[in-house]
């Protein structure tokens, strides 16, 4: 079966010839998937019923149903559990901020990075993400809220350049000027480190942002948290990162989840700091989220002040990430492993 809705533009124009209908048919049918993000073909009104027949005979219409939906009563982030067309669980985040609201969706079913410090990982990896799958968690929430998506951050479960052709022309769809029309300057990616992925995606996508997930100053430390540090090492990843910014001329972000007695000392600080040096970048610090199969445990307060303190006085950017939906279980994974122990 066509799945429809990871076709581009041309693509559908080609698929709706094939099918013996006027060429205008496909700007009607891309309107209603990618600009009006109805969740079936019934909600198409100006297509024929034989049109829609044809379709529902040759197409897959991705329509992720929602499964559970949690809010933090305190800062009204939202998390979605959604059922793929094969039963399988992904999970998406919906952040309000004042600029307006962010998502953070999934792009693998499970992970297999292994990264000790996260949920995602814990039963490995079980398929990727078609395009439409990424798209229609997206799609799925604008169509609720009837409110447009200000920013959209591929960082919740899997790796996202380990699904990198579907990530592409996921992203590709949700930019394209004849759908949704997101600006690329508005997408995140984030990565473990996939050091071949950085370079093509530099040149597939230079105007996105790049996230990296670091969470270690040194390579023996991030071995131990990381896997992916057993193929990829530290220093290669590093100049990786810098040849990103040399052909992008765009600021990397390095997300470094703190966790107690782990990395979060006075002498892991300065370590990053001679890391970075020179980097055009900004460091994301992320009190952990405590997960139970991990045993991991965020940083004191003072701790994570100390640390942001010797980074800022090394000149070097960087923020604490809010904490936001700890309530609702709002960490990559937690969602969909509760869900399935509950069964």
């Amino acid at each position: 079966m066509n799945d429809i809705k990871s076709m581009n533009f041309e693509e559908v124009q080609n698929f709706v010839e094939s099918l013996s209908e006027k060429k205008f048919r496909a700007k009607q049918l891309y309107e209603w998937m990618h600009i009006k993000e109805v969740r079936s073909y019934d909600e198409m009104l100006n297509l024929s019923n034989s049109f829609k027949e044809k379709l529902n005979e040759n197409t897959v219409y991705t329509s992720l149903k929602v499964i559970t939906k949690l809010t933090d009563e305190v800062d009204h982030t939202t998390k979605y559990l959604f059922e793929l067309m094969d039963g399988q669980l992904v999970e998406a985040v919906l952040m309000k901020y004042k600029y307006g609201y962010s998502i953070c969706i999934s792009s693998q079913v499970g992970c297999k990075m292994g990264c000790t410090f996260c949920a995602s990982t814990i039963g490995g990896l079980i398929r990727q993400l078609t395009p439409a799958e990424m798209l229609d968690q997206v799609y799925a929430i604008e169509y609720e809220l009837q409110e447009p998506i200000h920013s959209v951050v591929v960082m919740g479960t899997g790796e996202p350049l380990d699904n990198y052709d579907n990530l592409v022309t996921f992203i590709r769809l949700l930019t394209d000027e004849n759908g949704r029309n997101l600006s690329r300057r508005n997408i995140t990616v984030s990565t473990c480190g996939i050091i071949d992925k950085i370079e093509a995606i530099s040149k597939d996508l230079p105007q996105i942002n790049l996230a990296i997930s670091l969470h270690s100053p040194n390579q023996e430390m991030r071995k131990k948290v990381m896997p992916i540090s057993n193929k990829f090492i530290l220093s290669d990843l590093i100049m990786a990162c810098k040849k990103y910014t040399e052909v992008t001329r765009r600021r990397i972000t390095f997300e470094y989840s703190l966790i107690k007695g782990v990395n979060d000392s006075v002498k892991d600080a300065s370590e990053l700091i001679q890391l970075l040096k020179g980097l055009l970048c900004h460091v994301n610090l992320i009190p952990v989220n405590p997960v139970d199969e991990r045993g991991h445990k965020a940083s004191e307060v003072a701790d994570i002040r100390r640390f942001k303190d010797i980074l800022e006085k090394a000149n070097i950017q960087v923020t604490i990430r809010r904490s936001l939906g700890q309530s609702i279980d709002a960490a990559c994974g937690q969602l969909r492993n509760r869900h399935e122990k509950d069964q």
